[in-house]
């Protein structure tokens, strides 16, 4: 698993539409990568409600959200279209898991990512790893938390 402290593995994939989105395009700002097992499913569905209701939070941390799941991007366009979700959702379908396992986080056995959040700050340094039960929602006081403390540019 990444380990805080660490510089962020750097990624390109492809957005819901197709596009191609790199870590390194959100530098100079805080990043936070939500890592979820499977679009359409009820837990992430609920996860990523709560994240669209609350995006004030982010927006007052000046942090950029970037939901990323093994889900192919047609399949993140459904459920971003279906649920009204306005953050970046990237597919890291193929090839599969490539970014979860660069950050230590694909479940080899299920064949998705785990339910993790890492915390980039703008620098690139991850400064938080959470990790929660793929059948549980994750706790996200904590990510307010590690966020309203982060080291300020």
């Amino acid at each position: 698993m990444t380990s805080v402290g660490s510089e962020a593995p750097e990624f390109e994939l492809p957005n819901r539409d197709g596009e191609a989105r790199s870590l390194s395009r959100y530098r100079g700002a805080p990043v936070v990568l939500v890592f979820f097992p499977f679009a359409f499913s009820p837990v992430c569905t609920d996860e990523l409600c709560h994240l669209q209701d609350h995006a004030e939070t982010f927006e007052e941390f000046g942090a950029t959200v970037l939901c990323i799941s093994t889900d192919s991007h047609y399949a993140l366009d459904a459920f971003a279209r279906q649920e009204s979700y306005d953050f970046e959702m990237l597919s890291d379908h193929w090839p599969h898991g490539d970014v979860a396992r660069a950050y230590g986080v694909f479940d080899e056995a299920s064949g998705c990512a785990r339910r993790h959040t890492v915390t980039v700050d703008a620098h690139g340094v991850v400064r938080d790893v959470s990790a929660d039960d793929m059948t549980q929602p994750r706790q996200w006081e904590r990510l307010h938390h590690v966020l309203a403390n982060l080291p300020r540019s």
